[in-house]
């Protein structure tokens, strides 16, 4: 669950929330000056990992990996990323389609918390913020990447091809300034992600913090046009591609593309599996990661 009650003895009632253990928040300063929220958790000399969520979303969605043993064994960071969340929300069009700032946000995390080689784990959008990241400060101060429900190329090629309905069916009712219509598209992209249908409460969640994402900004980070083939093509860091078998808003085919033009990449395939391996199957995906965590450090 995303957030724990916690009880008063004497009255019963819920008088706080806490997220997972040892959380400790910060606010760095991102690309351009934007401030950005990123929440970490366990001990600074352990193996690093950082999560980047994807367009819409927030931090807690790596809820089911920041509240499990890969808090204790890890170095976890979560960032929302601009426009998202906690960070900052400017709806200039211009503060989402330079690569460089979204790169620098990525570096200045890196750098800010002193994070030691770390994988990066990037869903969806995360791993184009990724790509952003790769292109202009390179892979020598990382281990690794993992691609989750990951796009790599956005553009009109990739519709249809590449990234699928689940998306393109919602992204211009979800950017829409009319409320009712984003909520409404929202919810229906949200249930696209899902093969394994979440909790209500965990739904109920995470359409929460969807809805802080203004719609400008949605539409601001579906304009940008990126085709990031070289940077597969150029990785010498592993890469663990996690796939979806069943993922209608990445098509799996997008995680072909990665393991076809990436020489470094291994495949993970999770059968009756949608947009989210690592909610929909946690055990599973917080195991492989570990694993390759340790691959990254050998």
């Amino acid at each position: 669950m995303p957030w724990r009650a916690v009880t008063n003895g004497n009255s019963g009632k819920r008088n706080k929330l806490q997220r997972g253990r040892d959380m400790r928040n910060h606010t760095i300063t991102g690309g351009g000056g934007l401030p950005l929220h990123a929440s970490e958790w366990g001990d600074t000399t352990k193996p690093a990992l950082m999560f980047i969520h994807g367009w819409s979303q927030s931090y807690l969605s790596w809820v089911r990996q920041f509240e499990a043993d890969l808090a204790r064994t890890h170095h976890v960071v979560a960032i929302d990323l601009r426009g998202h969340g906690m960070s900052g929300k400017p709806l200039d069009a211009d503060a989402y389609s330079d690569s460089n700032l979204w790169a620098d946000d990525i570096d200045a995390v890196i750098n800010t918390l002193g994070l030691k080689q770390p994988v990066l784990a990037g869903w969806s959008y995360g791993g184009l913020v990724i790509c952003d990241y790769l292109r202009l400060h390179g892979d020598a101060a990382i281990a690794g990447v993992n691609f989750v429900g990951a796009a790599t190329v956005l553009n009109e090629a990739a519709f249809g091809t590449l990234i699928g309905p689940g998306f393109l069916d919602h992204f211009a009712n979800a950017s829409s300034p009319d409320m009712a219509t984003s909520i409404e598209a929202t919810k229906q992209f949200l249930h696209a992600c899902f093969e394994i249908e979440p909790e209500r409460s965990d739904f109920e969640t995470a359409l929460a913090y969807n809805m802080l994402v203004p719609p400008q900004v949605r539409g601001n980070l579906g304009a940008r046009e990126l085709d990031n083939t070289d940077i597969l093509a150029a990785m010498r860091k592993p890469v663990l591609v996690t796939h979806g078998r069943a993922d209608r808003v990445v098509l799996p085919a997008a995680g072909e593309y990665i393991g076809t033009h990436c020489p470094t990449a291994t495949l993970s395939w999770y059968d009756g599996i949608g947009h989210a391996p690592f909610l929909e199957d946690a055990p599973r995906y917080n195991r492989e990661l570990a694993a390759f965590v340790e691959q990254c450090r050998n």
